[in-house]
């Protein structure tokens, strides 16, 4: 460790000179030589890194949901090329650069604070070895040996020896208990870290290896901070335990305000983003905007989630904007179906019901048979009205004539069953 220290000395400086101007503030307050003056300039020096790694974190938060998304292609190259791992290589590569992410993206914050932490433990080793360092003189490093973080000086370890801790007028039992209470809580924090980004912000939807991996690192990380911490000065678990609660609230604002899609997360986010925007009967702020844009513009690819929430609206007489904003509907209340298409509310014509093939032939022959009852009745009622006519009428030969048509002739000897030379039926003309 001390080997790895001496490589960040070139930022050794600043950070003692971080330390010493907070120490200067705090000491006004609560005295130079207090752990209270020391601690919480360590405690400062941490949320001062913190936020300028802000911007590093939200490009983390967009490199590890990109990631996520790309892990079914991801997937698919290496089945695909699973005996070719060059050209598995050169295709994620191309994978990469087409959607424009970055694997080492999630792991900036991590490397840009690396630096001031080994600085910072190479500060306080030197204290502890009552060597000057930085901007820090003799006057500031007997003040800091004489500050005492809860009866364990910022300089003393849990691995000290009872000589080591004596010689900075401390007990070994208060050493290690101190240091073993922050050990518990450094890896504890660490733990729920990852707990709530497992159990609350991953999407469901998408089984995926990159959800083993963060499993692994869940209990991993917590026995690393476990093992090493043994080895760090108070002064040092007091950054790194900082440090992880920050990263705890950091993470929980995220997961309330800006959860992944297809999570649990997103889901009881969404069902309070509802209740506002019905209430209040529009969106405010930019992030809420920026959150109903994104679920409009998706259209049939939202989720399970986001569809729930635009039936709400929908329901409430309201219609998400491709602005992201929310009006009221008055004539044509926009609804959406299940598969995110837009349909409106104007009722749609009944088709008649399609009817089983026994249906309709038992339909056709009762319509049949009263067909013929009709037929015949008419019938009658036609010859019993012909039969008002004079009766003395007689009735007209069958037999053919020569002055008879062709038909007539046909007709007779068809009925008669005679075979004979028929007639042509058009004669020709002399």
């Amino acid at each position: 460790m001390d080997t790895i220290a001496s490589i960040f000395s070139f930022i050794t400086t600043p950070v003692s000179w971080v330390i010493v101007q907070f120490h200067s503030v705090y000491g006004a307050l609560f005295g130079d030589d207090t752990g209270w003056a020391w601690g919480l300039s360590i405690v400062s020096l941490v949320i001062l890194i913190r936020i300028c790694l802000i911007p590093l974190f939200v490009k983390q938060i967009k490199a590890t949901r990109a990631m996520q998304t790309l892990q079914p292609e991801m997937k698919k190259i290496q089945e695909r090329y699973k005996n070719d791992k060059q050209r598995q290589s050169e295709e994620m590569m191309k994978l990469y650069k087409e959607t424009g992410t970055n694997p080492l993206s999630s792991c900036l914050p991590i490397l840009a604070q690396s630096p001031f932490f080994f600085a910072l433990y190479h500060v306080l080793n030197s204290i502890a070895n009552n060597d000057t360092v930085g901007v820090i003189n003799t006057r500031l490093l007997e003040s800091a040996q004489q500050a005492h973080i809860f009866g364990a000086p910022l300089a003393a370890k849990f691995t000290d020896s009872s000589a080591d801790v004596t010689a900075l007028d401390a007990s070994l039992t208060s050493v290690r208990i101190v240091t073993a209470v922050m050990i518990v809580l450094m890896s504890a924090s660490q733990f729920y870290t990852q707990r709530q980004l497992m159990t609350k912000n991953v999407d469901t939807t998408v089984k995926t290896p990159y959800m083993q991996q963060q499993k692994m690192l869940m209990y991993v990380f917590p026995i690393m901070f476990a093992v090493f911490g043994i080895n760090f000065p108070v002064g040092v678990l007091v950054y790194w335990l900082t440090t992880n609660v920050w990263t705890m609230g950091q993470q929980m604002y995220v997961i309330h305000n800006n959860p992944t899609p297809g999570s649990k997360a997103q889901a009881s986010y969404l069902e309070r983003l509802d209740k506002r925007v019905t209430h209040h009967g529009k969106t405010r702020g930019r992030g809420e905007k920026a959150i109903v844009k994104a679920i409009v513009a998706k259209g049939r690819d939202r989720n399970e989630y986001e569809r729930k929430f635009i039936n709400g609206l929908t329901k409430a007489g309201l219609a998400a904007q491709a602005d992201g904003t929310v009006v009221k509907s008055e004539v044509t209340t926009v609804a959406e179906i299940e598969d995110g298409t837009p349909a409106t509310s104007t009722p749609k014509r009944q088709q008649p019901k399609r009817q089983s093939k026994s249906r309709r032939q038992s339909g056709s022959t009762h319509g049949g048979t009263s067909g013929a009852k009709t037929t015949g009745d008419s019938g009658a009622k036609t010859s019993l009205s012909k039969s008002d006519g004079p009766q003395d009428a007689k009735p007209a030969d069958t037999k053919p004539t020569g002055g008879k048509s062709a038909s007539g002739s046909t007709r007779s000897k068809a009925q008669s069953g005679r075979k004979g030379p028929q007639r042509p039926k058009s004669p020709s003309k002399k």
